[in-house]
């Protein structure tokens, strides 16, 4: 499994949670989320900070979700990518 295989894993998909947008883990963490605290840089300026405000993120969430933005931004088929959990 290559790490890209690995990152992408991290993220899921659950009907019963935030209506399917993707999730890091299962968890009720979107990674909208993420991707907004990063890019707005109102709440955190940099990951070491997003990690400190929610201890539940691991570095790898962070890659995961840059990681799942650059494949949508680039056109790629990458919900096919992500495990679909059954809905809660």
């Amino acid at each position: 499994m290559t790490r890209e295989e690995t990152l992408l894993e991290r993220i899921t998909v659950d009907p019963g949670i935030f209506g399917g947008k993707p999730i890091i883990r299962g968890m009720r963490f979107a990674v909208e989320h993420v991707l907004a605290n990063l890019a707005a840089g109102t709440t955190v300026d940099t990951v070491e900070e997003l990690l400190d405000n929610y201890p539940i993120l691991e570095l790898e969430d962070v890659h995961a979700c840059l990681l799942f933005a650059h494949h949508l931004l680039a056109g790629d088929q990458v919900y096919d990518r992500i495990p679909v959990r059954a809905a809660s």
